[in-house]
């Protein structure tokens, strides 16, 4: 299904077209300008914006870029078909554009992902999603766009780190019947089904209670996780325990990637997900989890873990990750708004 570029409204010279090779440098640096401009500190990851402009990412997404009348590109839309009933929408604006410029070229992107949402629906059948889009609690200009757009700000997101320092290669000590492995693979390096659906398995029903849950099919939960340039499966892990007839039972989770270099040129962990099932809470599976991602960080002689957690969390999760020694770096923003169609 075909979805036009944007062509009204455009100052004088400017032109829109679909992303490729030759933007993948200028968009991971025109992404890492807006996260300065919000956070006071961003690097450019081109990993990152190659993965969704030519590789895989590129598959469950539609992209329109903005360029001005010297050929540079100004502005960034995507949207992403992240589940039923799901699209995330991402407008990146160069922070240097005058506001009048800016203002209404975001008007325009986020139409167009809008209409990108409509294909997507066309093409699952369905008749409603929600747009779910973001911005850092530091750009008012953003907040100010998604409130043009319909937008209403749903939740705020602390963005957390912890150093790590190369003494901290310990095993977690695990209460008895506790075991915290990573999931196994093959001679291939692929891992085994029966782990990386237990995983799945786990953390989707840890987070059913959670805001905003939505239900994400394995085969969407796997091939969006492999999307990301840091995926390995030797950082995923499964803790399991033992029921009363000796059986290990899933009972938690976590997947990490790996962080670009930072300001020392060393490398990072970040966690996507953690997760506990409701009947295992209370056994000291997060920290075990936590402290198991810390040594793994310490042997790879990476610095730093980065995860990001409900700053309204039923489970008081931030509260455990600053008892573990994690800050909040700066704060995040999800903004939604539910359409028919």
């Amino acid at each position: 299904m075909n979805l036009a570029l944007v062509t009204d409204g455009l100052p004088a010279g400017w032109s829109s077209r679909d992303p490729d090779e030759r933007d993948i440098a200028p968009l991971a640096m025109l992404r890492a300008a807006v996260t300065r401009a919000a956070t006071g500190s961003g690097s450019p990851d081109v990993d990152a914006v190659q993965s969704e402009i030519t590789g895989v990412g590129s598959w469950s997404r539609r992209q329109v870029v903005l360029v001005d009348e010297r050929g540079v590109v100004r502005a960034w839309a995507a949207a992403h078909d992240r589940a039923a009933g799901h699209t995330l929408l991402q407008v990146t604006i160069d922070p240097d554009l005058a506001d009048d410029v800016a203002d209404s070229l975001a008007a325009q992107l986020f139409r167009w992902c809008e209409d990108a949402a409509r294909t997507f629906n066309a093409l699952r059948r369905a008749t409603t999603t929600q747009l779910d889009t973001g911005a850092y609690e530091g750009d008012p200009r953003q907040q100010r766009w998604l409130e043009a757009a319909g937008f209403a700000c749903a939740r705020r997101w602390l963005q957390m780190s912890r150093p790590v320092t190369p003494g901290e290669t310990a095993h977690p000590e695990l209460q008895e019947g506790v075991t915290i492995r990573r999931v196994r693979r093959r001679v291939n390096g692929n891992p085994l089904a029966v782990d990386v659906q237990a995983v799945h398995w786990v953390l989707e029903t840890s987070f059913e209670d959670h805001f905003n849950a939505y239900r994400e099919t394995f085969a969407e939960f796997v091939n969006r996780l492999q999307e990301d340039p840091g995926h390995a499966w030797d950082q995923w892990w499964l803790a399991t325990v033992r029921d009363e007839l000796g059986n290990d039972m899933p009972a938690g989770a976590v997947v990490c990637t790996m962080l670009n270099p930072d300001g020392d040129d060393t490398y990072g962990s970040y966690i996507d997900y953690i997760g506990v099932h409701r009947d295992a809470r209370g056994r000291g599976i997060a920290k075990g989890l936590l402290r198991t991602v810390i040594a793994d960080t310490a042997r790879r002689e990476r610095n730093r873990v980065g995860l990001e957690v409900d700053a309204d969390s039923p489970t008081g999760a931030d509260g455990l990750y600053r008892a573990m020694g994690w800050e909040t770096a700066y704060i995040t923003q999800s903004w939604h708004r539910d359409v028919s169609f």
